[in-house]
């Protein structure tokens, strides 16, 4: 365990027992614990099994072991487990850990976008719920946007809800996009004066998520999703990086590179920070709440979610 790191004395005294309350109920249960990366550090560091992006979580819930899976995360990750993972029992520690994304489209806003383009492919972020991602083509990752958008095969694509995304994912190929008005709350407050004061101020490398804004995105070194940036400083081992991102995902990289001192220009996601530790304990033990789909709509949201999978398979090779 590696929380050491991260937590100070205070900190660790108060954390420690029910970590270990976590970590015994767990094992008696035979559960796995998945934590996206925005997660706290107590939780990614002290009682995770598996850690990663929204596309690493999503893969890992296929080959979990066992019949117990617990979320850690907000609800569409955990919706995305239950719809890949359909005969086992998928716990989130907090119904209420939403997402300001999957709020900002719901399946009748698909339909009537068919309906306006008719034959136009609908690709949906992740961050959507089942419902939405039963009426699209494809669903996708910040990691694999782009993969997956072209392998469609389509001179035009409808993309949904994330509008800096989407741009971001237009830049970056010849298919037109066509894009909804939705945004992250957490890093569409991101301003390019914040992130030009970060680097210079601090003579940091910049790396941006590209749900930003495209002005911040302009100032970054490197823009790419959590697990790309991940990879980026193990490659390049800067001395000093802000992370244009949530504030967490600084906290868990400090550990997994002590080699570089992070600048945190950033925010905290309301809804991550429902996740606490003192939540899963009480998830263990009551086994609630439960994450539940209807069978027709897991059925064509599964479809959605499995073609992004294939996706990221062939962009990596």
């Amino acid at each position: 365990m590696r929380l050491g790191r991260s937590a100070d004395c205070v900190e660790w005294s108060l954390q420690l027992p029910l970590i270990e309350a976590i970590l015994a109920l767990k094992q008696e249960l035979g559960a796995t614990i998945l934590a996206h990366t925005y997660q706290a550090p107590e939780i990614f560091h002290g009682v995770a099994d598996i850690t990663g992006d929204s596309l690493a979580l999503a893969e890992a819930a296929v080959e979990a072991p066992g019949d117990l899976i617990m979320v850690c995360g907000v609800h569409f990750m955990a919706e995305s487990v239950k719809l890949l993972a359909p005969g086992k029992t998928v716990l989130i520690p907090d119904a209420n850990a939403g997402c300001s994304l999957a709020d900002a489209i719901n399946a009748e806003d698909i339909r009537q976008l068919r309906r306006q383009h008719p034959g136009v492919p609908v690709v949906c972020y992740v961050n959507t719920s089942a419902a939405v991602k039963a009426e699209c083509d494809a669903c996708c990752t910040s990691a694999n946007a782009v993969s997956v958008v072209e392998s469609l095969g389509s001179e035009e694509v409808i993309f949904v809800p994330d509008r800096f995304l989407g741009a971001w994912v237009a830049s970056q190929t010849k298919v037109r996009l066509r894009l909804w008005q939705g945004s992250c709350e957490v890093h569409e407050k991101f301003t390019a004066r914040q992130a030009r004061q970060a680097r210079d101020q601090h003579d940091a490398v910049l790396l941006a998520h590209p749900e930003c804004p495209p002005e911040v995105l302009a100032e970054a070194d490197f823009v790419g999703s959590t697990s790309a940036m991940s990879r980026w400083i193990e490659r390049a081992r800067p001395r000093r990086v802000a992370l244009v991102t949530e504030c967490t995902m600084a906290d868990n990289l400090r550990v997994l590179h002590p080699q570089t001192h992070f600048v945190q220009p950033c925010q905290l996601c309301p809804h991550m920070q429902k996740i606490t530790l003192p939540a899963i304990l009480r998830a263990l033990r009551t086994l609630a709440p439960q994450i539940h789909i209807d069978e027709e709509v897991a059925k064509r949201a599964r479809l959605a979610l499995e073609r992004m999978l294939l996706a990221g398979r062939d962009a990596r090779g």
